[in-house]
């Protein structure tokens, strides 16, 4: 049986999917403090945009995981 310690694969997910979410915040506003300066560098807000949508692609496919599919 399971210790009490451990986490199950949906709470590992629930854990993951926010520290996603947050590293995805910050990314933004990495992305808006760079273009806020008066000539940002372009290669690296691309860089950090490729990321950031990266990010938003796994978020996107744990949410799906977990959220069951309801057929109507």
């Amino acid at each position: 049986m399971n210790a009490p310690s451990e986490l199950n694969f949906e709470e590992m997910l629930r854990i993951r999917l926010e520290v996603l979410r947050r590293e995805h915040r910050d990314l933004d506003a990495a992305i808006h403090a760079l273009e806020t300066t008066g000539r940002p560098d372009q290669l690296t807000l691309r860089r950090l945009k490729k990321q950031k949508l990266s990010l938003k692609d796994q978020i996107v496919k744990i949410e799906d995981e977990l959220i069951p599919d309801i057929i109507a």
